[in-house]
């Protein structure tokens, strides 16, 4: 294993790691999940040119428009979450409550 694989298995496993115990904020389980997507990102862009392949270079651009996607919505969520309930705790999100 290289040490670039090293850096993305770890830096992918350390956000959902993150993801997993430090549940309280909003803005703090989006930042995990921007920080996922990053590494699949920088794996998926290198994989083509350690592979000497063509056919998946697309991969990369859907992956950062699925993430633009998922950031634009995630904050969406926060603002909403913010002004109806008067802050970004996660505990206080039920939707048995709507």
């Amino acid at each position: 294993m290289s040490l670039s694989h090293l850096c993305f298995y770890s830096s992918f496993t350390l956000s959902c790691l993150g993801l997993t115990f430090h549940r309280t904020h909003l803005i703090s389980a989006l930042l995990c999940l921007e920080a996922m997507m990053l590494s699949m990102y920088i794996a998926l862009s290198i994989w083509p040119i350690e592979s000497q392949t063509t056919s998946s270079t697309m991969m990369p651009v859907l992956m950062l428009t699925f993430s633009a996607c998922e950031a634009g919505t995630g904050l969406g969520m926060l603002v909403a979450s913010t002004r109806t309930h008067g802050s970004d705790h996660l505990h206080n999100l039920n939707l048995l409550q709507c």
